[in-house]
């Protein structure tokens, strides 16, 4: 069975929307509410049974509109997304929701703007960091070494494996070859992806994937049949892979990917 087989299951009469996998998700703002709908709308098009958001309520009801299968309230979640959308130098409710939520959670995707408050010293949850090469420089820097981004970019590998040992926790590394490492020092890399994934709230959508696919596998991770690098690659194929189907269409928006994952799920599960 190939990887992404045995992330990807078609539900079951036994299955409810609990079992099935709860992903909850602190995304989106006030300046930035597309991220909440892609997150969100990629987490649902990938699998799970239910998700979960909170956040501002004028964001709220836009996302509601798009997507009224989304429960906008705290609870009960396996995987929580947080960053996506969400503005450091905000001093606002979502920046504090996302702030508890890394305290507070099992397991966390921490994409954008989580990723420049997140403190490795007192984050609760087991975690997928997902930086680009930017956002990994800065990591970087927090962390005592004084990388540019040109240098992540020419020495991918070595930069997620010194902030996967240095935080502790996995990391995807986002680019036309995405690299995944774990604190262990193992590393993967993806094939080169399709340059129409390049584009405006991409990685919402892939952070989105990867929360559905933890939420949906925390079983088997707790069970150790699947760690939390082997879900970051998959998302990372996952995601290019619906990249590839949109792209056959012509110009490519992070929607399109997200929506063009139900065929892609149901291809592999056939």
């Amino acid at each position: 069975m190939d990887l992404l087989s045995s992330v990807l299951r078609s539900p079951v009469a036994e299955d409810d929307k609990y079992s099935r996998g709860v992903v909850g998700f602190v995304t989106g703002s006030t300046n930035f509410p597309g991220a909440a709908i892609l997150g969100v709308t990629a987490a649902m098009r990938t699998g799970v049974g239910m998700v979960r958001w909170i956040g501002p309520e004028a964001v709220g009801r836009i996302l509601l509109e798009v997507r009224p299968e989304v429960v906008l309230q705290d609870g009960r979640a396996q995987a929580w997304v947080i960053g996506s959308g969400v503005a450091n130098d905000q001093h606002d409710e979502q920046l504090e929701n996302a702030k508890s939520k890394l305290g507070e959670a099992k397991f966390a995707v921490v994409d954008a703007g989580a990723l420049e408050f997140v403190n490795f010293e007192t984050l609760g949850a087991a975690s997928v960091l997902t930086p680009h090469a930017g956002e990994m420089s800065r990591l970087l820097a927090r962390l005592g070494d004084n990388w540019s981004r040109s240098d992540v970019e020419h020495s991918p590998v070595d930069a997620a494996k010194l902030v996967a040992f240095k935080s502790g926790q996995v990391v995807l590394l986002k680019g036309n070859v995405t690299t995944v490492a774990d604190p262990s020092g193992a590393s993967w890399q993806t094939p080169p992806a399709n340059p129409a994934l390049a584009t405006a709230g991409s990685g919402d959508v892939l952070a989105g994937i990867l929360g559905a696919l933890i939420a949906s596998n925390t079983l088997k991770l707790e069970a150790e049949e699947l760690s939390l690098a082997q879900l970051a690659l998959a998302a990372a194929l996952l995601h290019a892979r619906a990249g590839d189907l949109a792209a056959e269409s012509g110009p490519v928006v992070a929607l399109d990917i997200a929506e063009a994952l139900r065929a892609v799920v149901g291809d592999i599960l056939g």
